[in-house]
């Protein structure tokens, strides 16, 4: 057999398995809840890998070793950000988030807990931001369609569009009918598989440069700033790359793990795995650029065209054509596991969040299923006619996305979880001013020189702060929600006692 052969057969069992766990999770599944947030049970091991596997995506396997490999590792402040977000995020919003949106009636949305906290009769809060998921969501399903396309054009030499449906087919397929699970356990499966050739690509590269001293030789006869995390860059542009951990906190295919988990002590040890997995993989692909540098550099009959598919050459020159096809496969994982992600949560912006408002109020759970089904129908099919234009601007919008969650959700998240005088028109103007700030900022020339992530973060903050105070009305079943949401994440937690109370004592 040729070596394509065997790399295609890799690929094919891989697909078998994601379509083969969907198949199990749709048994499982029987109303939205389960649908949308498998009926929060999932273990500790099983949400961390699971955000883990949704949020880096290709960027993980091919972008940042890309980077690195052309600039040195002044571009691992990108990962140095967003693993401090992701400890972070996991640390102060996993165990209360977890809390709160159970105590308010049941919150499975991010934009239902929003109204629900809030207590929000006018709906507007909802439906916005359930229109900002959905209208974002759609382009970063396409972004991911486009990279599938891409994946398996360069690698086997398919068309672009046979390539796209293929990834497009397969991850709607287990999605579509696994819902919240399928989407979930897939990600545990890709998690370790992204592992595991994270850790073994580097491991046997080294070996092949002649190990750690040789290699660091090879790299400084190329370029010793390679290997400083300042030489090259600004203090703006650090700055810039570790402000992408800011994001993590208004992501809702990252943050609707910690809402599906079982018990708000559980992310303890999610934090625990997760952050592990993380710091792992990140230094995987950070080895895999500078390794890949030396063994080039020692191998100059081999040409690397794509700085991006460093990773991919290192595994398809180094290991049997069958296990290398597995390592392809973890890139195919890399991008699917974000596709499904993105997927549930723009179903649920569809169903729960829009369609619950103007549709039938006694609707079945089997009929709210198939109605989340053919959501997940709708957005892919929309995301798959922008991908179809193969325009680079939808790319692009990746990075403009992580932004604009992060600057419309992340400050609104943070307040609405630890302070109580959040306001339902000050989370509005938060929400709008962070989306808005982040498109004019992102595309106007100081774009490039501060990612437009920490202007709209700030501004979102500030407005948030500032309109709540004008605008906030006590309001006892909020604070009562409060209170209760803090003691059951935080077992030692003690709610302040009001003054009426302070003047008896």
């Amino acid at each position: 057999m040729t070596d394509q052969t065997f790399q295609l057969i890799a690929i094919v069992l891989y697909l078998a398995g994601m379509v083969a766990i969907g198949y199990f999770a749709f048994r499982q599944t029987k109303d939205l809840d389960d649908y949308m947030l498998a009926g929060r049970g999932l273990k500790p091991g099983t949400a961390a890998l699971s955000a883990g596997a949704s949020d880096m995506s290709g960027w993980l396997l091919l972008g940042l070793p890309g980077a690195i490999y052309v600039s040195g590792l002044v571009e691992a402040w990108i990962a140095i950000g967003l693993t401090i977000g992701a400890w972070l995020n996991w640390k102060f919003v996993a165990p209360r988030l977890r809390s709160y949106t159970e105590v308010s009636n049941n919150s499975i949305t991010i934009p239902s807990f929003f109204e629900n906290r809030l207590k929000d009769t006018s709906r507007l809060l909802r439906v916005v931001s359930g229109v900002i998921i959905l209208v974002f969501f759609t382009f970063y399903v396409s972004s991911g369609m486009v990279a599938g396309g891409v994946f398996f054009e360069e690698s086997f030499g398919s068309t672009f569009v046979v390539g796209m449906l293929i990834v497009a087919g397969v991850t709607l397929l287990y999605t579509l009918f696994g819902g919240f699970l399928g989407a979930t356990l897939t990600d545990v499966a890709q998690g370790i598989l992204m592992l595991v050739a994270l850790v073994a690509v580097p491991l046997v590269a080294l070996n092949a440069t002649g190990g750690v001293t040789a290699t660091l030789d090879s790299i400084r006869e190329i370029d010793p700033n390679l290997l400083s995390l300042t030489a090259g860059g600004s203090v703006l542009g650090v700055i810039s790359a570790a402000a992408w951990g800011l994001g993590y906190v208004g992501q809702p295919h990252i943050i609707v793990r910690f809402m599906a988990m079982r018990t708000p002590q559980d992310a303890k040890a999610g934090r625990r795995i997760g952050i592990g997995w993380m710091i792992i993989t990140a230094l995987g692909a950070i080895a895999t650029a500078l390794i890949g540098l030396a063994y080039f550099q020692q191998n100059p009959d081999l040409t690397l065209a794509n700085p991006e598919t460093v990773f991919l050459l290192l595994s398809q020159t180094l290991f049997h054509p069958f296990i290398a096809g597995l390592v392809l496969a973890a890139v195919l994982a890399a991008i699917m596991s974000t596709i499904s992600s993105q997927l549930i949560v723009s179903s649920s912006a569809l169903v729960e969040d829009l369609y619950k408002i103007v549709g039938k109020k006694d609707a079945s759970p089997k009929q709210l299923v198939m109605l989340g089904r053919l959501g997940v129908l709708l957005v892919a099919i929309a995301a798959g006619v922008i991908a179809l234009q193969q325009n680079s601007t939808i790319l692009d919008l990746v990075g403009f996305a992580w932004a604009g969650f992060g600057a419309a959700f992340g400050p609104v998240v943070l307040l609405s979880l630890y302070w109580k005088k959040l306001s339902t028109w000050g989370t509005l103007a938060s929400m709008v001013t962070g989306a808005v700030v982040v498109f004019i900022w992102g595309n106007s020339p100081l774009g490039d020189v501060l990612y437009e992530i920490v202007p709209g973060f700030g501004a979102s903050l500030l407005v948030a702060i500032v309109v709540s105070l004008a605008t906030y009305k006590p309001n006892s079943e909020i604070d009562a929600e409060f209170d209760a949401a803090a003691e059951q994440a935080h077992p030692n937690y003690k709610a302040p006692k009001k003054a009426s109370e302070k003047a008896s004592v």
